[in-house]
């Protein structure tokens, strides 16, 4: 496959002007449209059918302006999308209330607890993160067609899928319903790429390669079925000066793009059952930091998907779109008893011999990234 490269000086600023001029062309014809927020929406139908047209929304939502958020909501979905949501997101909530010695039977060490079930593995904000647990597969390959050396250098991408047995009561489906749902956001997410395109045109060797392309043909995806652990009944109930990323530390995602669902709540029923309410707490939720630095929190709806740019895009357009830092916050309020978050998040990345920058390879920029959050007690076998 192709490798991506950083334009020189002039290439850029010649194709920053040209991309001015298309702006300017297509602003009229597609207004940008806002949530009220301040995230920006698209349409999925304008989506598929003139994804070109978007170049302004994405322009607003991805690039490098103060007011950038590095997020885009994606409404009008195809209905289908609702019932998969919630089916797995409710597999979530059960699989997280499994046993301990079951739960940790589908952890997997030896890929950096990248595939399978990960809780407290991970470190953020300088300790080991018990506030949520992970699941983690590649919907789109359960296992990928590399060789083995690349297998043995890359197993947190390219290991094989763990899927819980399919007699484990109370998560019957949990495979199929994970798939179903990773698969509806990597198609979404594809053709997001495609309107990304004038942003990344000019940093592949070969344009015969778009960025759809470099996503679609990649082994490297991979889902992370989130729940956030509901506060234990004795707690406190968390204080409004309490730090904003008290539920998920601030980061950066390190894929190209990252489609989001919508957080779902949920509270345990008279038989254990998951039961959906609403967010208990006006500011528990989803927190991102604009480029000019100004904190913003994003809601989704639960019809809507969501997409991020990661540090591998930025990379791979010199700047021009960038990943933005952004945190999980679990707020103060009456009700948050006993109230746990699910949500997935679909990283879409190249595979591990692309290169994103002059000297680097995703692969190897994707190292540092493990050995940030992981620390190097995690080795790789």
């Amino acid at each position: 496959m192709p490798a991506l490269k950083l334009a020189t000086r002039a290439t850029t600023n010649v194709w920053k002007s040209t991309l001015s001029r298309r702006l300017a062309t297509v602003a009229s014809d597609s207004p940008i449209t806002y949530t009220s927020e301040g995230a920006v929406s698209i349409s999925y139908p304008t989506l598929v059918n003139s994804p070109l047209s978007l170049t302004a929304s994405i322009a607003k939502a991805f690039g490098s302006e103060p007011g950038c958020l590095g997020i885009v909501i994606v409404r009008d979905l195809p209905p289908n999308y609702v019932t998969a949501r919630e089916r797995l997101l409710k597999l979530a909530y059960r699989f997280a209330h499994l046993d301990h010695q079951t739960r940790e039977r589908y952890a997997d060490p030896r890929s950096k607890y990248s595939f399978g079930w990960s809780h407290g593995k991970e470190v953020m904000n300088g300790k080991p993160d018990t506030l949520k647990g992970s699941y983690y597969a590649n919907p789109i390959v359960d296992t990928p067609n590399v060789t083995a050396e690349q297998r043995q250098a890359y197993p947190e991408y390219y290991g094989t899928n763990i899927w819980p047995a399919k007699d484990v009561e109370g998560i019957e489906g949990f495979e199929d319903a994970f798939k179903t749902l990773g698969r509806f956001v990597f198609k979404v997410g594809t053709e997001l790429a495609i309107a990304c395109q004038p942003f990344a045109s000019a940093h592949l060797t070969n344009t015969s390669v778009s960025l759809g392309d470099l996503i679609r043909t990649s082994q490297t995806t991979k889902a992370r079925l989130l729940h956030y652990f509901a506060p234990p009944s004795d707690a406190e109930p968390p204080s409004e000066d309490e730090p904003i990323d008290n539920w998920c530390g601030f980061h950066i995602d390190h894929s190209l793009l990252t489609g989001l669902c919508s957080a779902m709540f949920v509270r345990p029923g008279p038989a254990g059952e998951p039961v959906i309410v609403q967010n208990p707490s006006p500011s528990s939720g989803l927190y991102i930091r604009t480029r000019g630095g100004d904190l913003t929190k994003v809601s989704i709806p639960s019809e809507c998907l969501a997409f991020q740019t990661g540090e591998a895009l930025e990379l791979a357009t010199a700047g021009s779109l960038r990943a933005t830092p952004h945190c999980v916050r679990v707020g103060a309020g009456a009700g948050m008893e006993g109230v746990s978050r699910e949500t997935l998040a679909l990283f879409m990345q190249p595979d591990t011999n692309q290169r994103i920058a002059t000297s680097e390879t995703f692969g190897q920029f994707s190292k540092r990234v493990f050995e940030r959050h992981y620390g190097q007690e995690v080795a790789v076998a």
